[in-house]
């Protein structure tokens, strides 16, 4: 045969072959070219891991900010408002000089250097802030025409206020002005007041109010005109609500009252105050501006009050303003009372976050151990072939890189996009710490598989794998950081971690998920021993599925440690998140019920309508209403010499009552405890006849008394006298910490019967129903009375966005764990499909039914389910029981506001801990029929063509 130098035939056309080495094809896009069904999985899998990471910072900054806010709004402006005042100018200063000071451009010079003061991040609301001049010491107004409700006169401070116009608009009238120079000495200037002032005090416009003079004739101050605040609530009135309505102010002494209000002068009008003897300050009010300030900055805005009110802040005023000015705020204190709540909520939250965020770390190291089990073939015959283990590494690095780094990218702009307006930083690290793992979980599992260069390696399953010491030690270590946390936990408690910070709070919170990390080591370690014991029992049964099942699964893969643990940690988090969240509800109810006495309560000051308890029964939901008489202020006393104890005397009919308390669990006792004694308090009747508080005095009535009154006063009679000077003998007959009437205070129980027919009106109704109306109930009331419902204090203790956010990122985070927990338990399955695949075909060869291969597939999964279940279960129960003494639910319950009950601690929900694992149950069983009744779809043949490395 005849060839040409390049060697291709002689004779044949076409082109020439390109000289040259070829050109291989790129590594990555092979790879991803030849599995885009598991690239795509892993690109799904980073980006709802990478979104849940980001939004979780950003949704707790939400809340937080709200919450901030809310608190914020919520206190008064009077508290929230830095307050800056000085005296009067000094005395040594000339009367012109102290008269200029007083005026409006010289405060406004001292209110820019007030301002200058202020550092970031709090904010001065300039809109809202002001300025001026007022009589700290009001004085009396002689005037006639103005109101004396018991005939004192009323007193009047002076205020020139800058902005005037600016905040108000004139009901009537105008605005005041100062036209001529005001001076010390100025006999009339004119004014404005609001319009309660105006209705209140009796002042129309046109009205001359005579203010007394200092060391001069009384100053006349002409009204000219009534205004309305624009914005009533604002700072600008509320730094000093004086200023838009008058206060009653009741003397001690003989109970007399008189008005106190304010006249409203104009800006430049403010010398005219030293020629009174209200003795005029100077004050600069700056109000924060509450709408910028996050829950980020509020150690920054702690110190920055600090230093207004004590420190360089201040230092800096009195520098440029005047040396004896002085500040004022209850603005730490608001912010402390946030920081209080926030520290009492974050620990709790954070054990949710570190139970989600572990299961789903565990499900990415899953989703790495699959992929690398699956090439484990590919990976050794590379090299074997020559290839170095930093270059596979490095290989291997690349073709996640291009599917995990995009992926990431776009779950961390699907966080930004769902949760709006939060810190940034933090989303980007949580997003870039989920990226980075599925970065490199594949590259660091296939360096530890293959070290060595081998084509084949032996069998790696948990009866021929032995723990290594390396195992032994990390397993041990994790102990041990468990035991810290739990004893931190039990001795500190959350309240503590939330507020000294560290690497040690990050421990108590991780406390529940090392928990079920060691159950899962133990577990994993003590697993086949069971299933081996039982494997020759079953293999004496008839039939092969019960003995070849035990079989295969107490000879599973050595990697089942990743699985059970990623089970086990959403189980035990389920169930202490549930029992928490449980345990918050029904701190909430608890504290609801002994807040009302009952589900509804109707009280009054005074004696209730004789026709008021049938009315309320036949309002609709009412199931009961239980009369009782409550008189708050009885002297209880062991003869006549002695000081008396301030207890809260509650008459009631004895069998309703006690029907009642039985019913709420609220200290019940049987009506015959409180049944009419005799004189000497043994028993029986007192006497013949019947009549209301027959034998006062004399006869010694039963009572059920609390704790503290029955360690004073024993079982011996003594003596109690009522606010109507009536006087009734009691004897302790019972002791209840608790009793629906009163509560929070001492008490004593009797019968109705025993008291004066005055006494034993009833003053209070406990009403009893499934769904009471309170407009109905409010209706049938009347006015005077005040009417509760137990679950309108119930909502009332969910207040701050602080509780109702972290409940939902807690059940968000447990919905989470719990589907990511699934979600394991699937890849579990799909990594041993293709094996159990294989055999069910080869023992379908031999005879084996679907039937029996369906109950093959349950019962082999079913032990781990099995231990999973149940190891969650217990696993759960026994973090409750070690964490529960340090665990406070009151912060995240109540928010801090007065709620009775005591301190809310975490009890086991049943619900919580049945359920996850019932349901990991069902999965795995489904699971299992589902790949029985496909894999009986595909036919025998398919699963056993030649070649197959399974």
């Amino acid at each position: 045969m005849t060839g040409t130098d390049d060697g291709t035939k002689a004779g044949t056309r076409g082109p020439a072959r390109a000289s040259g080495p070829r050109v291989p094809a790129p590594w990555v896009r092979t790879r991803l070219r030849a599995a885009p069904a598991a690239a795509l999985a892993l690109a799904l899998l980073v980006a709802l891991t990478a979104a849940l990471a980001a939004a979780f910072p950003r949704a707790v900054d939400r809340y937080e900010d709200a919450g901030l806010r809310r608190t914020l709004d919520d206190a008064s402006p009077r508290r929230t408002t830095v307050q800056f005042f000085a005296p009067r100018p000094d005395l040594e200063l000339s009367l012109g000089e102290g008269e200029n000071a007083l005026r409006e451009a010289a405060l406004r010079k001292g209110y820019d250097a007030v301002l200058a003061a202020v550092d970031k991040p709090l904010v001065a609301d300039r809109a809202q802030s002001s300025y001026g001049v007022r009589t700290s010491d009001p004085t009396d107004a002689s005037d006639s025409f103005l109101a004396r409700p018991s005939g004192l006169p009323p007193r009047v401070a002076l205020v020139a206020q800058n902005a005037l116009g600016a905040h108000s608009r004139p009901a009537s009238g105008r605005l005041p002005r100062a036209t001529d120079p005001v001076t010390a000495t100025t006999s009339e200037v004119e004014a404005a007041v609001t319009t309660e002032t105006a209705r209140t005090l009796h002042i129309k416009v046109g009205s001359v109010i005579h203010v007394p003079g200092l060391e001069r004739a009384p100053l006349a101050v002409r009204i000219t005109g009534i205004v309305a605040p624009r914005e009533p609530d604002g700072a600008y009135w509320m730094s000093t609500p004086l200023i838009r309505e008058p206060s009653l102010i009741q003397l001690p002494s003989d109970g007399g009252t008189y008005w106190i209000g304010a006249l409203l002068l104009a800006p430049d009008a403010g010398p005219v105050l030293l020629g009174t003897p209200g003795k005029p300050e100077r004050y600069w009010q700056v109000a924060p501006d509450t709408s910028g300030p996050t829950a980020h900055d509020v150690s920054g805005l702690a110190s920055a009050v600090a230093a207004l009110e004590s420190g360089p802040g201040l230092a800096r005023i009195r520098e440029r303003v005047d040396p004896l000015t002085d500040a004022t705020t209850d603005l730490d204190e608001v912010l402390s009372s946030f920081t209080e709540l926030r520290s009492g909520i974050t620990p709790l939250v954070a054990v949710a976050a570190f139970g989600a965020g572990t299961v789903a770390a565990v499900v990415v190291l899953m989703a790495s151990g699959l992929a690398a089990e699956r090439r484990r073939g590919e990976l050794a015959l590379v090299r074997a072939r020559g290839g170095s283990l930093p270059g596979v590494l490095g290989r291997l690095l690349a073709e996640t890189a291009v599917v995990a780094v995009p992926a990431g990218a776009l779950g961390l702009g699907a966080a930004l996009l769902a949760v709006p307006h939060a810190r940034f930083s933090s989303a980007v690290a949580a997003a870039l710490a989920v990226t980075v793992l599925a970065c490199v979980a594949l590259p660091v599992r296939a360096a530890f598989a293959h070290r060595a260069v081998r084509v084949h390696g032996g069998r790696e399953d948990i009866a021929s794998v032995r723990p290594s010491r390396r195992r032994t030690v990390a397993e041990l270590t994790v102990l041990v950081l468990a035991t810290a946390a739990v004893a931190a936990l039990r001795r500190g408690g959350t309240d503590d971690a939330g507020s000294s910070g560290g690497s040690g709070d990050q421990l108590v919170a991780l406390a529940p998920v090392l928990v079920g990390v060691i159950a899962a080591l133990v577990l994993v370690r003590l697993y086949p021993f069971p299933l081996r014991r039982l494997a020759g029992p079953a293999g004496r049964l008839r039939g092969v599925v019960a003995p070849l099942s035990l079989a295969r699964a107490g000879r599973t893969s050595a990697s089942t440690a990743l699985p059970l643990l990623a089970l086990l940690t959403a189980l035990t988090t389920a169930a202490f998140g549930g029992s928490v969240l449980a345990g918050v509800h029904t701190a909430r109810d608890h504290a609801a019920l002994l807040a009302t006495g009952a589900d509804g309560r109707i009280e009054a000051t005074h004696a209730l309508p004789i026709a008021l308890p049938g009315r309320i029964r036949d309002t609709r939901g009412v199931r009961e209403a239980v009369p009782v008489s409550v008189a708050y202020r009885a002297q209880a006393r062991r003869g006549s010499g002695t000081a008396g104890e301030t207890a809260a005397l509650v008459g009631v009919e004895p069998g309703p009552y006690g029907q009642l308390s039985r019913e709420l669990d609220l200290g019940g006792f049987p009506a015959r405890t409180l049944r009419a004694t005799g004189p000497d308090g043994s028993g029986g009747s007192s006497g013949s006849g019947s009549g209301r508080g027959r034998g006062r005095g004399k006869a010694v009535v039963p009572a059920i008394a609390s704790p503290s009154l029955a360690d004073r006063f024993g079982t011996a009679p003594f003596s109690v006298q009522l606010e109507d000077d009536s006087k009734v003998t009691v004897r302790i007959a019972a002791v209840r910490d608790v009793t629906p009437a009163v509560t929070d205070l001492d008490f004593l129980v009797v019968d109705r019967e025993a008291l004066t027919r005055r006494a034993a009106r009833p003053t209070a109704l406990l009403l009893t129903g499934g769904h009471l109306d309170g407009a109905a109930l409010r209706r049938a009331a009347g006015g005077g009375v005040d009417v509760r419902l137990r679950a309108e204090v119930r909502t009332a203790y969910v207040h701050s966005p602080l509780q109702s956010g972290a409940e939902r990122i807690y059940t968000a985070a447990v919905a989470a764990g719990a589907g990511y927990a699934v979600l394991a338990l699937l890849l579990a399955l799909v990594r041993a499909a293709p094996e159990r695949s294989a055999l069910l075909a080869r023992l379908r060869t031999m005879g084996l039914t679907r039937a029996q291969g369906r109950r093959l597939l349950v019962l082999e999964s079913l032990p781990q389910a099995l231990l999973a279940a149940v190891g969650g279960a217990l696993t759960g129960w026994a973090a409750i029981r070690l964490l529960a003494p340090g665990l406070d639910l009151t912060a995240i319950a109540v928010a801090g506001r007065p709620a009775p009950g005591g301190t809310a601690r975490l009890r086991t929900d049943a619900l919580s801990l049945l359920v996850p694992s019932l349901a990991v149950l069902v999965v795995a069983t489904g699971v299992a029929l589902a790949q029985a009744w496909w894999t009986g779809r595909r036919g025998s043949v398919r699963e056993l063509r030649a070649g197959d490395g399974r």
